[in-house]
C-alpha cells in the first residue's frame, strides 16, 4: 500500500514536471553574416521575444543569409528565418537552389532591401559593363546577394564565370578586400544604411561609388516575374555619397514554415507589433515594420494563419 500511494505520487510529480517542461519553448532565429542588418535585427527580436513571451527562450544564429535560412527552416533546424522575398519565391516554387517547395509562411513582412554593387574610386568601373574582367565580391555562399549577382550579371550578357574574377565573400569581407585592392567592386543586397558600406565609405582616402543598375530591371522581371521593385539609394545615405544610385529592391520577410502552430505564430507577429521600438532601437530599418506593407504584394509567401488572426484584428487587409 505504501509502495502504492509513493508510485501515485511519484507520478503526479512527474506529470507536473512534464507539464512545466512543456510550457519551455525556444525559438531559433536564423539571421545573416554579421556585417549585415539580419544579424544585429534578428538579435533584437531573439531578446524582445524572450522578454515578452513567457517561457519562450529565443536566440539568434548567424548564417550565410536567405538561402542557408530557408534550409535550416526546411530542415527544424531553425524556427524562424530572414530573407528576401526573391530568394523566398525560388523556394515556394522549388526553383534555382532549391529541389523541392518549401512550405514557407510570412510571420511578418520587414523592409526592403537595395541592391548595391560597390566600387570605389581609382577601379576604373563606372558603369555596370565596366565589371568585365574584374575581381569583384558575389557575395556569401548560401545569401540572397549571391542570387541576385547572379540574376544582374546575367541581364546584362555577363558569363558568371568566364566574365568576372569571383570571390563569394560576405559583406565585412568584401569590404575589407576591396580597401585592400584584392577586388575592385562587390555586390550587396541589404537595408540602407548597412553598416559595412558605411564603414567602407568613411574609411580614409576612399571615395565609395554605387553603381546603377535600373536597366538591368526589365530583362529580370521578364525572365523571374515580379521579384524586385524600382528603388533608389538617395545621395547622403553613405558617407561621400554625392548622387542617388537608381535600381531596384526586394522586400524582405520573417518567415516559418506551416510547421509552426497558430497560436506561436500569433503570438510573435503580436509582440513584433506591440514592441516595435524594441526593433526600432537596434536598427531604424524597423521602422517599416507596419500594417500597410503586409500585404501579398510585398510578400511572395502566404501569410501564416496564425499571424493573419493578429493582423485581421489590428485592422489590416493582407
Amino acid at each position: 500500500m505504501k509502495w502504492t500511494t509513493i508510485g501515485i505520487a511519484l507520478l503526479g510529480f512527474a506529470c507536473v514536471s512534464g507539464d512545466a517542461a512543456a510550457q519551455e519553448k525556444t525559438i531559433a532565429i536564423a539571421t545573416g553574416g554579421t556585417g549585415g542588418i539580419f544579424y544585429p535585427l534578428g538579435g533584437g527580436l531573439a531578446n524582445m521575444l524572450s522578454q515578452k513571451l513567457n517561457h519562450t527562450q529565443a536566440t539568434a544564429e548567424v548564417t550565410g543569409g536567405s538561402v542557408d535560412n530557408i534550409k535550416l527552416l526546411e530542415s527544424g533546424q531553425a524556427d524562424l528565418g530572414f530573407m528576401t522575398g526573391d530568394v523566398a519565391a525560388d523556394a515556394i516554387k522549388g526553383e534555382a537552389k532549391f529541389k523541392k517547395p518549401v512550405p514557407l509562411r510570412t510571420i511578418v513582412t520587414i523592409y526592403s532591401s537595395p541592391v548595391h554593387v560597390v566600387t570605389i574610386a581609382g577601379t576604373g568601373i563606372e558603369k555596370f559593363s565596366d565589371l568585365k574582367g574584374k575581381r569583384i565580391s558575389s557575395g556569401a555562399p548560401g545569401s540572397a546577394t549571391e542570387s541576385q549577382t547572379f540574376r544582374l550579371l546575367e541581364a546584362a550578357g555577363l558569363d558568371k564565370d568566364r566574365d568576372v574574377k569571383r570571390e563569394r565573400l560576405s559583406v565585412s569581407e568584401s569590404v575589407s578586400a576591396l580597401k585592400d585592392r584584392k577586388i575592385d567592386a562587390f555586390f550587396w543586397g541589404g537595408g540602407v544604411p548597412t553598416g559595412a558600406v558605411t564603414d567602407l565609405a568613411a574609411s580614409p582616402g576612399v571615395t565609395i561609388k554605387l553603381i546603377d543598375i535600373d536597366y538591368l530591371l526589365e530583362p529580370i522581371v521578364r525572365k523571374y516575374g515580379q521579384i524586385f521593385a524600382p528603388s533608389v539609394i538617395k545621395a547622403g545615405s553613405y558617407p561621400g555619397q554625392t548622387t542617388d544610385s537608381k535600381g531596384f529592391a526586394a522586400w524582405n520577410q520573417v518567415m516559418a514554415t506551416d510547421r509552426m502552430s497558430d497560436e506561436m505564430a500569433y503570438a510573435i507577429t503580436k509582440a513584433i507589433f506591440e514592441n516595435k521600438a524594441d526593433l526600432v532601437a537596434v536598427h531604424k530599418e524597423a521602422m517599416n515594420i507596419n500594417l500597410a506593407n503586409q500585404t501579398a504584394a510585398e510578400s511572395p509567401a502566404p501569410y501564416h494563419p496564425g499571424t493573419l488572426k493578429y493582423l485581421k484584428e489590428a485592422g489590416a487587409k493582407p
